[in-house]
Formats: structure tokens, sequence, C-alpha cells
């Protein structure tokens, strides 16, 4: 079908508009980071002497060595494990004949209607019966259930087109059904699962409400989590609690640039095979 010129520049507009509504933001924040400690900058203005130490001053008032160490050892302990489960569960969903898979399909996507702040009560009691309150743990097991429905359900959506030649032929060949995943459906998943990878590292890393209600200390939540104790000490310093929020959000854009290739590849293969 041929694409007229209107529609082609009408198209490129609407990009350059939404491109425009994301940038500003960013670029507020960053021009706001850069003004004198405790002044109100206003609007887009560059300031006279730019203050970059304002991101040192942030990094060091706020122990942010500490929650980095934090994140990463929540991130560590969520995403291989989340991974793990949920390629299992979408291999044996999406491939296998098991019993009640219907119904289990059923259940995993009732789960995804399930909103976190729904049941943040129920989770904070259960927490509290298990004794791991103010620990890493608080924010580990909640986050790798509510993680599961999305990334069964992605990993299933993988598996469902799957050949099932390969399957026949490996079991002619003598494969048991875990050589069937682990050496063959494992390796040809890499898209999907590097994929899920990259959205389950950057929901652990911005998980603010579960750190900030099941963990006090600040250096124990997530990065984002510990934003919130920042906030609290430098709420009235706008260019140093720019600064800290730039700090981090850093590493989740690195990520995303970095593996957006894998990211939008497992997109595109699952828009030509469903």
């Amino acid at each position: 079908m041929k694409t007229s010129a209107v529609e082609v520049w009408s198209g490129r507009l609407l990009l350059v508009v939404v491109m425009a509504l994301t940038i500003i933001p960013f670029i507020s924040l960053f021009v706001t980071a850069l003004h004198a400690p405790g002044t109100y900058p206003s609007g887009l203005s560059w300031p006279d002497e730019p203050h970059w130490d304002n991101f040192i001053r942030a990094f060091q008032s706020a122990d942010m060595l500490k929650m980095l160490g934090s994140s990463i050892l929540i991130e560590l302990a969520v995403v291989p494990v989340s991974l793990f489960i949920a390629t299992l569960a979408g291999f044996a969903l999406g491939h296998l004949k098991v019993p009640f898979s219907r119904t289990l399909f059923v259940v995993f996507v009732l789960g995804l209607t399930l909103p976190i702040e729904g049941i943040i009560v129920p989770i904070y009691y259960q927490i509290r019966s298990y004794g791991l309150l103010n620990t890493q743990w608080a924010i580990v097991l909640p986050l790798i259930g509510l993680f599961m429905p999305f990334a069964v359900m992605w990993m299933r959506a993988h598996f469902v087109n799957m050949p099932h030649e390969l399957t026949e032929a490996a079991r002619t060949d003598g494969a048991t059904t875990w050589q069937l995943f682990w050496r063959i459906h494992v390796p040809l998943s890499g898209p999907a699962i590097s994929s899920l990878a990259i959205l389950l590292f950057l929901w652990t890393w911005n998980q603010f409400l579960l750190a900030i209600v099941l963990v006090d200390d600040p250096t124990k939540r997530t990065m984002a989590g510990a934003l919130g104790a920042f906030q609290g000490q430098w709420g009235t310093d706008i260019p140093l609690l720019c600064a800290g929020s730039i700090l981090i959000l850093l590493p989740t854009l690195i990520v995303f640039l970095v593996f957006q290739r894998q990211f939008v590849a497992a997109l595109l293969q699952g828009a030509v095979k469903g």
C-alpha cells in the first residue's frame, strides 16, 4: 500500500512532538540540577555558573554507594530467579501438554489485573509475620511473586510459537523433557529472555511503593525507594534533589540504551509470529 506524502510528514511530525514531550522533562531536570544549591530555578534557564559539584554532593549526602549496593543485591536476587521460574512455567504452559493448563493460564491472566496498591496491606502483614520487615527479603520475595503473571505470560507467548517439529525431532533422538528445554528451546529463546530480563531489571530498580512501606532503612531499599528519604532530607533544595534524581535514573537509561536492540528484536519477533 502506497503512503501519501501527507501521511508521511504527519507521522514524522507526531514523532517529533512525542519525542519533545519525552525529552523536555529530562532537560529541565538536568538544567535545574546545575543551579546553585538552595535556589529555586524557573523554566529552562541555563545557570550563569553551572554547579557540576551538585552531583557529587547529592551522591555523598544521600550515601548512594550503600543504596547502589542494596539495589544490586535486590536485582541479583529478583531477576535471575524470576527469569528461571517464568521460563520453566512459560515452556510448560506454552509447549507441553500439562494438566489444567487452561485453568493455570486464566489464573495468571487474573494475576495481571491485581494492582500492587490493592494488595500492599496484606503483603505488609504477611512479611511482618515472617519477621522480614526492614530487610531486602521484604522487597525480593513480593517482587518475584508480583512479576510472575506478566513474566509467565511473556514466555508462554514465545513458546507457543515455537515449531513442534523441533520437539518431535528431539523426542525421536531420545531427548528428555529437561534436555528438550535446556538444550534446544532455551538457546532459541535468547531475545525473549533478554528482553524480559531488561523489563524486570527496570521494574525492580524503579520499585518505590514496596521499598517505602516494607523497609525503614533507606540503605536497604532500591534506589528509587531511597529517593523518598532523600526527598524528605533535601526536599527544600531543589537543585540537589534534581541531581539525586538524575543519578538514580542514570543506570536504567544506560541499561535500556545498551540492550535496546535485544528488546526491539523480541517485540518484533512476537509481532511477526503472533
